[in-house]
């Protein structure tokens, strides 16, 4: 049987080669930015590289068939993108919109669930805009907590999530405050009517273009990114004042959360304090990143603090310090021996949307 172009460059080793030579150029985005210089920086921008690569490959390779989709996380606690949230478990799907899906489920005692459809185009234009959502306060539910949602073009009776022409991924957030005592949901898709019973099996075409597609992804996250960093190093240093949410919105931002981005930077010896009221909200909760928009690692230390996690002043206010050593503050977060990163503040289904402010102060001073 005659082997076609793409098996012949598989035999040959060509496309593995072309997709390493493609990956070290989407790497010199990471590898040259100004920002990136400190030791620490520098080597969490190889890792940096490392995720998104291993979540791109996971998107356009191991769960890209949109016939028979499946769930991966974009995001997790040691893969991360774009400020992602300690307290939320991602679930992203690849999907067309030339087919409807369904998905099926329990709803557990997660406090916030929500599922959207996307048009993901972070490999184009650094984008991901909505084409669809729906939250399970708007939702019916079985007795015993149990779903359905049809996700199509057409509007259909019951739980709907809309899809588009230009739809490509499923993203289902769930958001915990307690995440030890609250239970996740539980969620499945598939395709309706999908056209055979079992996959196809992987190609040379298929992983050429899965691979094409992962690299462009690298390219792109990484450059919305750094993009971020760069104008908030210009605009906001040592502040959380992003009124302007449209860039965020366009990269796939929740649009029932306010979000609040800032760049810190500090010396050995000081702390960022952040003084803010806190408005009528379902949610809210702060993290500290570094330079990449990663989360700092929630694992093992207290970078973040929520609605649950955190105390309140006794005039119902909230200050949090951000430093490299406790100060003995009950909403201390820790720099994790980073001297500057991202940092962001959420405020969800908030009608009102307070700017806090912040102060550089020396850790030795009284009042913090």
């Amino acid at each position: 049987m005659t082997k076609t172009a793409a098996e012949e460059r598989i035999a040959k080793g060509e496309s593995w080669s072309e997709f390493c030579r493609q990956l070290e150029a989407a790497g010199k985005t990471v590898l040259e930015a100004d920002v990136a210089n400190t030791p620490l920086d520098q080597v969490e921008g190889y890792r940096y590289l490392s995720r998104l690569t291993r979540i791109a490959l996971d998107m356009f390779v191991e769960c890209g068939d949109t016939d028979f989709p499946s769930f991966y996380a974009a995001s997790h606690p040691t893969a991360k993108i774009g400020a992602d949230n300690p307290d939320n478990i991602y679930m992203n799907a690849s999907i067309s919109g030339e087919r409807s899906y369904r998905l099926k489920g329990k709803r557990g005692s997660v406090p916030i669930l929500s599922f959207g459809t996307k048009a993901n185009r972070y490999a184009i234009d650094g984008s991901m805009a909505s084409t669809g959502e729906l939250d399970s306060a708007d939702m019916e539910f079985g007795p015993d907590g149990s779903f359905e949602i049809i996700v199509s073009k057409e509007k259909a009776p019951g739980n709907w999530l809309p899809i588009a022409e230009d739809s490509s991924m499923m993203l289902v957030r769930q958001t915990f405050l307690d995440r030890a005592n609250e239970v996740p949901a539980e969620v499945t898709i598939e395709a309706i009517d999908p056209p055979r019973e079992t996959p196809e099996p992987l190609n040379a075409e298929k992983l050429e273009e899965g691979f094409s597609r992962a690299i462009a992804f690298v390219d792109g996250t990484a450059k919305t990114f750094l993009n971020w960093t760069d104008m908030l190093v210009r605009e906001q240093y040592n502040k959380l004042e992003t009124v302007d949410q449209s860039m965020f919105f366009r990269a796939g931002g929740d649009p029932t959360i306010f979000y609040l981005h800032g760049y810190w930077k500090l010396e050995p010896g000081e702390a960022l304090v952040i003084e803010t009221p806190v408005p009528e909200c379902t949610f809210w909760n702060f993290q500290v990143d570094n330079v990449w928009f990663e989360s700092l690692d929630y694992r093992h230390a207290k970078i973040h603090v929520n609605a649950h996690t955190g105390k309140l002043n006794p005039d119902g206010t909230l200050t949090l310090v951000v430093s490299d050593r406790d100060p003995g503050h009950a909403n201390w977060l820790n720099t994790l021996g980073h001297t500057q990163g991202t940092m962001l503040l959420r405020w969800t289904g908030a009608k009102d949307h307070p700017v806090p402010k912040a102060r550089v102060v020396k850790l030795d001073e009284q009042g913090i």
